[in-house]
């Protein structure tokens, strides 16, 4: 069964509109590279789209007229920005500091893992001078 109705047509528009606007490129984007730093920024993205139609009625004619319209919207909020340097990453947050315990627990993962690996390369070091 073929589904070739205008307001399928409008759907489809409006959502191949939205692909080409929203990426995953969009969320995190092409890094940057200056002075052995490497910094790659990251968004949050919100959309919506709605369509609609209508047959109206026509007396003379079986084939009656379409009227419809569709339309989007969509915001990019940047969020962070990811800092890669010397094999450590930072997060530096666009938006306002946490507001709860789970929240800055999540922001501190990556320090937390470089503090992690920077101990294990010390004990390590450690463990081999020792020997």
């Amino acid at each position: 069964m073929e589904n070739n109705h205008p307001v399928n047509e409008l759907m489809a528009s409006t959502i191949q509109k939205i692909r080409e606007t929203v990426d995953a490129n969009t969320v995190v984007g092409e890094p940057i590279q200056v002075d052995g730093v490497t910094i790659i920024p990251v968004s949050r993205i919100s959309f919506g789209f709605g369509t609609g139609g209508t047959e109206l009625p026509a007396k003379a004619d079986k084939n009656s007229p379409f009227g419809g319209g569709g339309g989007a919207g969509v915001k990019v909020i940047p969020v962070c920005f990811l800092v890669v340097s010397g094999g450590q990453v930072k997060v530096l947050p666009m938006a306002a500091p946490a507001e709860n315990s789970v929240d800055r627990i999540v922001e501190k993962i990556p320090e937390i893992m470089t503090m992690i690996t920077d101990f294990k390369d010390k004990k390590k070091g450690k463990t081999g001078d020792s020997q």
